[in-house]
């Protein structure tokens, strides 16, 4: 790789790193001084993070993040990303009030699932009650058919599964860009 085409992406980083752990920082309601004091790394190595001026070294993250009690995935995550949820949070409260009514129906979501429950919309805004039902009915099945597929594809019917799916596609496919 070319010194133009790798610069960019340190800046980027070096950027993202911060950006991450000003984030993390208003969340965990943290100084500059207790990431100090929580991580162990020297003032003037937490200053340059947060300033973005420094790509910092694998370790150095490892020790911020264990400080900040957080994965270090954390620390490359798009801190942007954050907000949009936040919004979506706001903005779709029956979300919530459904999923706190009917627990049930919530078992064993990730995370990544709620985010995408809160960031659907109705026709004209938020989700009524009856809309949150039904996207948490057809999430639970889409789930389950994932679940019957990969024991499927386990089995000895695994190259018929594969084979069908192929075909499928191949018919979706081909009626989409008609």
């Amino acid at each position: 790789m070319d010194a133009t085409r790798s610069q960019p992406l340190a800046h980027d980083l070096r950027t993202l790193h911060g950006a991450n752990v000003r984030r993390l920082m208003a969340r965990l309601d943290m100084t500059q001084q207790d990431v100090v004091d929580a991580s162990g790394l020297d003032q003037r190595t937490v200053r340059s993070i947060l300033q973005g001026v420094t790509r910092p070294h694998a370790r150095t993250l490892h020790k911020l993040a264990e400080g900040l009690g957080v994965a270090t995935d954390e620390l490359f995550q798009d801190p942007y990303h954050h907000v949009e949820i936040a919004f979506d949070r706001i903005t779709n409260p029956v979300v919530g009030e459904v999923v706190d009514a009917r627990p049930e129906l919530f078992g064993r979501w990730t995370q990544a699932e709620f985010d995408e429950l809160y960031s659907r919309m109705a026709v004209g805004g938020e989700l009524t009650e009856a809309g949150v039902l039904a996207a948490a009915e057809a999430m639970n099945a889409r789930r389950q058919l994932m679940v019957q597929v990969a024991v499927i594809l386990e089995s000895n019917e695994a190259e018929l599964m594969r084979e069908f799916v192929a075909m499928l596609f191949r018919r979706v496919t081909a009626i989409d860009s008609s």
